[in-house]
């Protein structure tokens, strides 16, 4: 394959995981075949992750455990990128940019280091939809959508993606028809992400967080913001929706951790 036709592609793995109530390690570091205890086994969810993406670059963004989750890749071909502050997915995606911005691939993927399921057929997909569009984002469509962010869409294009703060006050109606939620993956074109993410470098958010039991107002970026500053630039966002929940589910507390380790079906060379 040819460099310029490799996919790039960011795993954001930085985060504390404060709900994974027992665990002080890196969640991407769960073992999907546990032995000792459900925190403690083979498998780890990280290299399940790189296993089913696209050949070509790969990042992780570290922060949390950051050494843990080096020795557990040592062995591959990684680019650590590390995000000093925890100030959200946008930020994580900005610690990134060094990289992204050697890369001379033209498209890449970005996924979360607590989402083992993706299939390489649905990061393909998503690769095929950057043909009509510059972002695309993986949906799906839960029966409950919990606090979920939801996609608002015209057409085929995403207009936005409303967090469950704000969607929680709509009408039934018009939460009916938002049905379809995001699931945190993503495919860019990279050059057209790239001046984007310096609009939103100059757009945080200022939030209230607890750290080491102390409130205080921190600035933070959200990927859900290129949402809409992409169209102000002339550029389309649309989406996919994957037809399996359990594809897109998300590892952050001990009951979807145990669920993972039961869907998990390793393959005879990881038996």
């Amino acid at each position: 394959m040819e460099k310029e036709n490799r996919i790039a592609s960011i795993i954001l793995a930085a985060g504390r995981g404060s709900r994974m109530k027992g665990y002080g390690g890196a969640k991407t570091l769960l073992p999907l075949i546990p032995e000792t205890s459900p925190y403690s086994g083979k498998r780890p969810i990280i290299l399940h992750i790189i296993e089913n993406l696209p050949p070509g670059p790969k990042a992780v963004v570290v922060n949390h455990k950051k050494d843990d989750i080096r020795e557990a890749t040592q062995h591959l071909d990684i680019t650590y990128c590390e995000q000093p502050v925890l100030n959200g997915t946008g930020g994580a995606l900005l610690a990134a940019m060094p990289f992204l911005q050697k890369q001379g691939c033209q498209n890449l993927l970005i996924t979360m280091g607590d989402v083992p399921f993706v299939a390489p057929e649905t990061y393909a997909s998503l690769l095929r939809a950057l043909e009509t569009h510059d972002l695309v984002v993986l949906g799906f469509m839960p029966e409950d959508k919990k606090q979920y962010g939801v996609l608002e869409i015209r057409g085929n294009q995403v207009r936005r993606i409303v967090e469950w703060k704000y969607w929680k006050h709509y009408s039934a109606e018009d939460q009916k028809i938002l049905g379809v939620c995001n699931s945190g993956i993503y495919a860019a074109k990279k050059d057209s992400l790239l001046h984007s993410l310096a609009v939103l470098a100059s757009k945080p958010h200022m939030v209230q967080k607890e750290v080491n039991g102390v409130v205080c107002d921190q600035e933070e970026f959200f990927i859900t913001d290129l949402v809409e500053y992409l169209p102000r630039e002339g550029h389309s966002v649309g989406y996919i929706i994957s037809d399996n929940e359990k594809e897109v589910m998300g590892i952050d507390d001990l009951s979807s951790l145990l669920n993972a380790q039961k869907i998990y079906k390793p393959p005879s060379n990881h038996a």
